[in-house]
C-alpha cells in the first residue's frame, strides 16, 4: 500500500565534483530533521543513478567517461521522483566507485515532504529540471574541489594520485566547463563559500518552508 504523503518538495544540489553538494545537502538534512523528523526527508544521490556496466570488462570500465551526462540514467532517477511526488517507495541503485559498476544490492527510498538530490549533472538536463521545485549550484574554485578530490578518491575509493590528476586533466575539468558552468543559469541559488554557508542554508530552509506551507 502506498504511503500517502503531502506535497513534496525536490530539492537539486548541482556543482562541480567534490564542490561541498554533500556537505551542504547533509547540513540542510540535519537541521530540517528537527523540524521534520527523519521520515520527513529523503535524499537521493545523482551518483547511484550511474549506468550498470556488468555486462563490459573492468578495462572497458576504467575507460568510461563519467562526468558526461551519457553516463547517468537520468531517466530512471526522473522516474523515481516522479513515483516519490506519487507517494510511492523506491529502489535506489547502489554504485560501487571500485568496480565502476553497479551493485545487487539496492537501498528503499520511502516518499517524504523533502527530497534532495544531489549531483554533479543534475541542471544539464531539461526534464530533469522540470522536477525541481528549489535549485541549487555549489560555486566553489576549481583548485580547492580538485585537492579535496584528490584527498577524497585517494582515501576512499582505493586510487593513486597519478590515476587521480590524469582524470582531472582528461576528464573532469574539460567536463565542467562543457557541461557543469553553463548549468549554473538553471540555478534558484548560487552558493559560494562551500557546503557550510549558513546564509545560504537558512534561504533553502526558509525556502522549504514556505513551499510545505502551500
Amino acid at each position: 500500500m502506498n504511503k500517502t504523503v503531502n506535497k513534496t518538495t525536490v530539492i537539486a544540489i548541482a556543482g562541480a565534483s567534490a564542490s561541498g553538494k554533500s556537505l551542504f545537502a547533509s547540513t540542510v538534512y540535519q537541521e530540517l530533521v528537527a523540524e521534520l523528523g527523519t521520515d520527513g526527508i529523503a535524499i537521493l544521490a545523482e551518483d547511484a543513478y550511474y549506468r550498470d556496466q556488468s555486462h563490459m570488462t573492468m578495462e572497458q570500465r576504467v575507460l568510461t567517461n563519467y562526468d558526461q551526462p551519457a553516463a547517468f540514467e537520468h531517466d530512471l532517477l526522473m522516474k523515481h521522483l516522479k513515483q516519490l511526488k506519487a507517494g510511492e517507495a523506491v529502489e535506489m541503485p547502489q554504485y560501487s566507485h571500485k568496480t565502476h559498476t553497479r551493485l545487487p544490492e539496492t537501498i528503499k527510498v520511502a516518499p517524504a515532504r523533502v527530497v534532495m538530490v544531489e549531483g554533479i549533472l543534475l541542471l544539464t538536463d531539461e526534464k530533469l529540471r522540470e522536477q525541481f521545485d528549489i535549485s541549487v549550484f555549489m560555486d566553489t574554485p576549481l583548485d580547492i574541489c580538485l585537492l579535496r578530490r584528490i584527498k577524497r578518491d585517494i582515501e576512499e575509493r582505493g586510487r593513486n594520485l597519478q590515476s587521480v590528476t590524469e582524470q582531472y586533466e582528461q576528464y573532469v575539468r574539460p567536463a565542467f566547463f562543457d557541461f557543469i558552468f553553463p548549468s549554473k543559469q538553471y540555478a534558484d541559488l548560487v552558493v559560494t563559500r562551500g557546503g557550510q554557508n549558513e546564509i545560504a542554508i537558512d534561504i533553502i530552509k526558509t525556502k522549504i518552508r514556505q513551499l510545505l506551507a502551500e
